[in-house]
C-alpha cells in the first residue's frame, strides 16, 4: 500500500491518518489524471476478519487507501496512542465523489445490492446528481461477473462503486481494477441509504459516534455483527503490550 498520508497499523491495517476534507481532492484529482485507485473503508469488523483470513488481510494491502469507517477503529488508534482525525465513511466518500462528479461531468458504474435498490438509482441518480453519466448499474445477485466486467471495459467509467458486502466486493475490485484505470471503492450498504430503502443515523446520533447504537436498535440482527468489538479491542490493546516489549 503506497499513500501520500501517513497510516496508523491497527491490528497491521494501515488507515490513512487525515481528514475527509483532505482525502477528497487527493481522489479527485487521481480520477481526473486516470490512476488507477482502490480504496477501502474499513471498520473492525473489516479487521477482524482480515485478522481471521490471510488472503483477505493481503488484499487489503494492495489498497491505495484504507479509511476508518467506523468509531471502532478511531477507539483502537486512541489505544495505540496514535489518534486518527475523525471517520471518514462510505457513504460519505460516495456522496462527496457523486455530487463532484456531477459537477465536472464525470461517470459511474454501481454494481451491487437488491434489484429493488437498483431500480430506485436509476430514477434517484439523475434526479440528484443530474451532470453524472450513469455508465452502469448492476444489482448484486449474479454468478458470473463477465458479463458486467467486460461492460465496465468497454464504458471506461471514472469511479467503480461495489456495493456487494465485505469481503466480495473487494475481491472484485482486485480481481478487475485493472481493466479500467479510475477510482474502484466498496460501499457496503451505502447504495440502500442512497436510495431512501434504509435512513441514516441523524446527525446527533453520527456526531456522538452513537450511529452504530442507532443502526443496531433499527436493525437488530446486527447485534451479531457488534459482538467482534470486544475480542477486536482486546488484540488491539495486545499489539500495544507487544510493540512495548
Amino acid at each position: 500500500m503506497q499513500t501520500i498520508f501517513p497510516t496508523v497499523n491497527v491490528l497491521d491495517v494501515p488507515f490513512v491518518k487525515t481528514t475527509a476534507a483532505e482525502l477528497l481532492p487527493v481522489l479527485q484529482d487521481r480520477i481526473i489524471n486516470h490512476t488507477n485507485t482502490f480504496v477501502v473503508t474499513a471498520n473492525p469488523e473489516i479487521v477482524m476478519y482480515a485478522h481471521n483470513h490471510s488472503a483477505y488481510h493481503g488484499l487489503l494491502h494492495t489498497a491505495d487507501f484504507i479509511t476508518p469507517d467506523g468509531v471502532g477503529i478511531l477507539d483502537g488508534a486512541k489505544i495505540l496512542k496514535q489518534p486518527l482525525p475523525e471517520r471518514i465513511t462510505g457513504y460519505d466518500t460516495l456522496e462527496a465523489l457523486l455530487s463532484w462528479g456531477s459537477e465536472s461531468h464525470r461517470s459511474a458504474y454501481f454494481v451491487g445490492a437488491k434489484p429493488a435498490v437498483i431500480d430506485a438509482l436509476a430514477k434517484i441518480l439523475p434526479e440528484r446528481f443530474p451532470g453524472l453519466t450513469i455508465a452502469g448499474l448492476h444489482d448484486g445477485y449474479f454468478t458470473d461477473d463477465t458479463a458486467i466486467v467486460q461492460d465496465i471495459q468497454a464504458k471506461q467509467p471514472d469511479m467503480v462503486f461495489t456495493a456487494l458486502g465485505f469481503p466480495k466486493q473487494e475481491e472484485f475490485i482486485q480481481a478487475h481494477r485493472h481493466v479500467t484505470n479510475g477510482l474502484w471503492m466498496g460501499v457496503g450498504g451505502s447504495f440502500d441509504v442512497l436510495a431512501g430503502m434504509v435512513d441514516r443515523a441523524p446527525k446527533f446520533w453520527q456526531t456522538h459516534h452513537l450511529e452504530w447504537f442507532y443502526r443496531t436498535v433499527k436493525e437488530p440482527k446486527r447485534l451479531k455483527r457488534i459482538a467482534v468489538i470486544p475480542q477486536y479491542l482486546r488484540l488491539v490493546r495486545q499489539q500495544v503490550k507487544q510493540q512495548r516489549r
